[in-house]
């Protein structure tokens, strides 16, 4: 009898452990269906939402379109394929008074003014723009369109470095300098071919640019008033645009300048609105070493020189790896952005470490 009931009781234990086996059986095989069923529709979903079937989505290609339009609007200088009808030809004796043909670059605002540090990384940001994004933009015929306002900038960029150690980076209307706004680098070496403007009388000023009259003073930082920042950006500018027109005589002689820059604000390091207190009101710098690294970061991209990388991540370490300090991108502060340019090509960068014998993996100009 008890033989029996033992029997009974391990047959009863025995299509107990069954069932839990068979319902353990089909919980997992629901998972993997449902695993498999929503990682196959996601393969399926990327590619709609990034191109859909019909094309480019039209609301994004018109955003776009209507985008790179601010860059006709503020244009200086003799228009070329103006898309704008109620621009015209304007500043085209800028720089006459020092030699040089400043008429190109794009006007600041609403006004006349022309600012060097926040054109020069607006020629940075769309250079880097074209890079990562141009094939997107071809397919809206939107890519020469983006090539042509960067020259546009970078053609200024050029004529106001006339010589290594010297850079143009403020042209405005105002006629002559007051003793208040007076720029220290007016020495008698350089009274005759640097004048200040104030941009204080500019912004009082309401007329077109395309009917101005007015003097267009300009102002430089050299190597007795430097300006590394805006050296620095402005060979930011000039190198990540030599990717954009890589393989070309243009591409070269941005590079040569973007160089020149470099070694110029490495060698005379000081901030810009220090040595123009005049700018202080309008792009106050708040200090230069991430311009210096920026520049270095897209001379790397630009070179492949080892030396630029080194100077980034080993010479100036510390100041790179300062994580998410600050955490925005912006005209004052590049280095997120500097973080950024080395992580998007080679993910693992950081955590395999850096020294000169290193390659780094990927970047722009292997594209």
């Amino acid at each position: 009898m008890e033989s029996k009931t033992k029997s009974t009781s391990d047959s009863s234990e025995w299509h107990l452990w069954l069932l839990v086996a068979a319902i353990a059986v089909l919980v997992v095989g629901a998972a993997s269906i449902t695993i498999w069923r929503d990682l196959h529709e996601l393969q399926h979903k990327v590619p709609r939402i990034r191109r859909p079937l019909g094309g480019v989505m039209e609301k994004y290609s018109d955003a776009l379109r209507i985008s790179t339009q601010f860059f006709d609007v503020q244009k200086s200088g003799k228009l070329e394929n103006n898309r704008i009808k109620w621009r015209g030809d304007s500043g085209l004796e800028d720089g006459k008074d020092d030699n040089l043909d400043l008429s190109k670059g794009l006007y600041d605002a609403g006004d006349h003014m022309k600012f060097g540090f926040p054109m020069a990384f607006t020629a940075t940001v769309l250079a880097w723009s074209i890079l990562e994004y141009g094939q997107h933009m071809e397919a809206v015929n939107e890519l020469k369109h983006a090539q042509e306002s960067l020259k546009w900038i970078t053609d200024y960029l050029i004529n106001a470095h006339p010589s290594d150690n010297v850079l143009y980076i403020q042209l405005c209307g105002g006629g002559r300098p007051t003793p208040e706004t007076s720029h220290p680098t007016l020495n008698p070496v350089l009274w005759c071919s640097c004048q200040v403007g104030d941009p204080d009388i500019d912004h009082k000023c309401w007329e077109r640019p395309e009917t101005s009259t007015e003097k267009r003073p300009t102002i430089q930082v050299n190597s007795s008033y430097p300006g590394s920042d805006v050296a620095c950006e402005t060979a930011a500018a000039m190198a990540a645009a030599s990717l954009v027109f890589k393989n070309s005589g243009y591409s070269k002689l941005l590079l040569d300048h973007a160089q020149k820059l470099f070694e110029f604000a490495n060698s005379y390091p000081g901030v810009y609105s220090k040595s123009i207190p005049s700018i202080q009101d309008y792009y106050k710098s708040s200090g230069f070493v991430d311009e210096l690294l920026w520049a270095a970061s897209w001379l790397y991209h630009a070179t492949g020189d080892g030396y630029y990388i080194d100077y980034v991540t080993v010479m100036h370490g510390n100041a790179f790896a300062n994580w998410g300090n600050p955490t925005w991108f912006s005209w004052d502060n590049k280095l997120p952005g500097i973080q950024v340019i080395f992580l998007v090509s080679d993910p693992e960068f950081i955590f395999r470490g850096v020294d000169s014998n290193q390659t780094f993996k990927g970047g722009y100009r292997d594209l």
